[in-house]
This record gives C-alpha cells, sequence and structure tokens, in this order.
C-alpha cells in the first residue's frame, strides 16, 4: 500500500472518529439539590450525564448552608434539579448568586401536596413526595423531559433508561405493598421524630405520630422521654422511631417502661453513602419497610 494511501486512510478514520457521537458527546452536567434526586437522575441519564448533588448523602438538605463551591458547580451546570414545595429553602438565592444559565427542572411538579403538620416548618405542603412511590415515577418523568430538552440528541437513551428504571420502581411498588399487608391493620402506628413520612403512610396505609411536645432539633430531655411514653401507653403506639434520642439508656427506657418496640435507623430526606443499605432509592425504600416490618410484625 502507498504512503500517500496509508495517509488517506488514516485520515478518513480519524474523521469518523472525531464525528463519533459516542466521542464527540460529552456529558451533560448536572446538578440535582440532594442525593436522592441525583440518584434518580443517573438513572435515567446514564452514561450521558455526570450529577453532582449539593447536599452529599446523609445530609440534612432542610438546614444546608450552600457554599461559594456550590455557586460554581450552578454555574457550570447545563441542567439543576431540584425538589421544590418547600423543600430547598435556599436554592433560588444560590441559583441567582450563581448566576446560571441553566434551566431548572422542579421533579415535584405534578404531584399533588399534602398539607404539612405546623411542626414541620416547610411551609403549607409537605415536600417529602418521593416517600410515595407513585409520585417518584412523577419525578422520573420530569427529570427525563428536562434531560430530553437540555440533549435532544440523548431522547432514545433516556426514554429507554426512564422506561427501564420505572419498571423497577413498579416492582418496588409491589413489594412495598406485599411488605405493608403482612403488617396486622391495628399494629401499623408508629411515633417517630421524623418528619419525612407523611407521603408514605397516606399512600400504603401506616400511621405516623409526632411525639407531643418534642423538639426535632435537640436531644429529647428525661422530660421529653417521659412525655413519650406516656403518649405511647395512651396511643397504644407499638413502635417508636426516635432520631433525636440517641442515649441508650432512655431509649432501654421507652422500650422498658411503654413496652413499645425500639426501631433502627430510618432514612428520610437522603440516602446513605454508596454501598450502604441505603445508596439508592430502592435501596432506601427497600430498607425503611424492613425497619417497620421488623418493629410492627408480631
Amino acid at each position: 500500500m502507498s504512503r500517500r494511501l496509508q495517509f488517506i486512510l488514516a485520515a478518513g478514520l480519524a474523521s469518523l472518529l472525531i464525528a463519533s457521537p459516542a466521542t464527540a458527546q460529552s456529558p451533560v452536567k448536572v446538578v440535582a439539590t440532594f442525593s436522592i434526586l441525583a440518584d434518580l437522575a443517573r438513572n435515567v441519564g446514564g452514561d450521558r450525564i455526570a450529577v453532582t448533588s449539593l447536599v452529599a448523602p446523609d445530609g440534612d438538605a432542610h438546614v444546608y448552608a450552600p457554599t461559594p463551591a456550590d455557586a460554581k458547580q450552578l454555574s457550570d451546570a447545563q441542567l439543576v434539579l431540584v425538589n421544590g414545595l418547600g423543600f430547598e429553602g435556599w436554592i433560588a438565592r444560590l441559583i441567582k448568586a450563581s448566576s446560571t444559565k441553566a434551566p431548572t427542572v422542579t421533579a415535584s411538579t405534578g404531584v399533588k401536596p399534602l398539607k404539612a403538620a405546623d411542626a414541620h416548618g416547610h411551609g403549607e405542603s409537605d415536600p417529602h413526595a418521593w416517600q410515595s412511590i407513585a409520585n417518584t415515577k412523577t419525578y422520573v418523568g420530569n427529570i427525563r423531559d428536562g434531560l430530553i430538552k437540555a440533549d435532544p440528541a440523548g431522547r432514545a437513551t433516556y426514554e429507554a433508561n426512564a422506561t427501564a428504571y420505572l419498571a423497577k420502581l413498579d416492582a418496588l411498588e409491589t413489594e412495598v405493598k406485599e411488605a405493608i399487608a403482612k403488617i396486622p391493620a391495628e399494629r401499623r402506628r408508629i411515633i417517630t421524630t421524623h418528619d419525612a413520612f407523611g407521603y408514605f403512610g397516606a399512600t400504603y396505609g401506616m400511621t405516623f405520630i409526632a411525639p407531643a411536645g418534642v423538639s426535632t432539633e435537640s436531644e429529647a430531655s428525661a422530660k421529653d422521654v417521659a412525655k413519650i411514653i406516656t403518649q405511647i401507653k395512651k396511643q397504644k403506639i407499638p413502635a417508636v422511631f426516635l432520631e433525636n434520642v440517641s442515649d441508650p439508656r432512655l431509649m432501654q427506657q421507652i422500650a422498658k417502661e411503654s413496652g413499645a418496640r425500639i426501631g433502627g435507623k430510618l432514612y428520610s430526606d437522603a440516602l446513605s453513602a454508596p454501598g450502604q443499605q441505603a445508596g439508592t432509592y430502592l435501596d432506601m425504600m427497600r430498607s425503611n419497610v424492613r425497619e417497620f416490618s421488623t418493629a410492627l410484625v408480631m
């Protein structure tokens, strides 16, 4: 083969490689406000996107304080994903400060919000809509549509990934309903200082009760624990999940004096670190249901 022909062939191959979508496509930069949204985005976007979560796993989006680095992330973003419903009280200021030109997708658009209890501090609507899997399907649809607008060339990928993930959510919903059905109806009542399970309770037939007069912002005192014990006895609550009671002696006192079972760790507003028991949305929901079943099934 002549050198001229070799050169022509090499040049042609190089031009094909440069034009190839696989090599020309840079990942779409997506910034999600918290870890649950980031996980949903990864499932829809796959390899076509690079996702950053402002609030890390195990972080609390309610009290999060944005940093200059967050503003830089937003300014570089091609798409911003927010929950909405008042969940991220800081996001509007951060978006303005970042001067980002990226479109913002509100994942909860189309969800019928529940009214927030006065103690929640979120305003009129309960923002924790992802605790209903049906609502999470709405989130996935909104994320898919947002990605298609930001990256029209990826439509087929986003649609296929979303369809596959929605099938996983369907299977998860069946699992959750079957697990809750095994809990006697009269035992589907829990006291918890988590305020994030209103949608779960409304969708799957469980009652979540906030302990009367107990703040979720600080460690429960002995006086608080006495109130909790009285409430458990009065309302015949079979299980208690208390995120703000870390003293094992107080937990033992609650169990001994009330007869209620003490539940394990619940995940509400954030995933665990990757690879742990609630590292994805699917794993988080399964983990919580296992904890409910362990505490409530006789």
